[in-house]
């Protein structure tokens, strides 16, 4: 459904399209019923915008539109992780997974197996999953060791891809 003119009812509701950058800022929620505010490319960082997984070419979940109601707010929906088509994580999640991951090779404090054990627990941190409390209790733990600028770095990478539950408990 892309417009009102489309509905089967007067009253049905829908979910427009997301157009989303690869670095993950939302350029427009509203993709179909607001076109004119689509952009070829982000006005934040210059990165291409997709309205689709780059794997699968499912539609992002965009704003949910009600028959007759406007949001004077604003949609405030977070950016989704991963694909509801395949799974697969968006490319703005991989991006902030490969960048922690590499940011991890050179905080020197860290041994291999600390490095292996938080590559482990970065896809529980991003998705709420039975081992997202486990994982976020030891990426706390390694932040401690890395030091105060390491952990802001980390924080500054991941924040935006972390599932709430993993923020309540390593930045509550």
């Amino acid at each position: 459904m892309n417009n009102w003119d489309d509905a089967d009812e007067p009253w049905e509701s829908w979910y427009d399209v997301g157009q989303i950058c690869t670095n993950g800022h939302v350029v427009n929620w509203a993709s179909k019923r607001w076109p004119q505010h689509n952009q070829a490319r982000c006005s934040l960082c210059g990165a291409e915008t997709t309205t689709v997984c780059v794997f699968c070419k499912h539609e992002i979940r965009g704003e949910y539109h009600v028959y007759n109601l406007s949001r004077l707010d604003g949609w405030t929906e977070p950016v989704p992780a991963y694909c509801r088509g395949c799974g697969a994580p968006h490319q703005w999640t991989k991006a902030r997974l490969d960048a922690a991951l590499e940011l991890a090779t050179e905080v020197i404090s860290f041994t291999p197996e600390e490095r292996a054990e938080l590559a482990k627990s970065l896809p529980d941190l991003v998705a709420d999953t039975p081992k997202t409390t486990l994982a976020a209790g030891r990426f706390k733990r390694l932040m401690i060791k890395a030091g105060a600028e390491a952990a802001a770095a980390f924080r500054r990478i991941l924040v935006d891809v972390v599932s709430e539950a993993a923020k309540k408990t390593i930045w509550p």
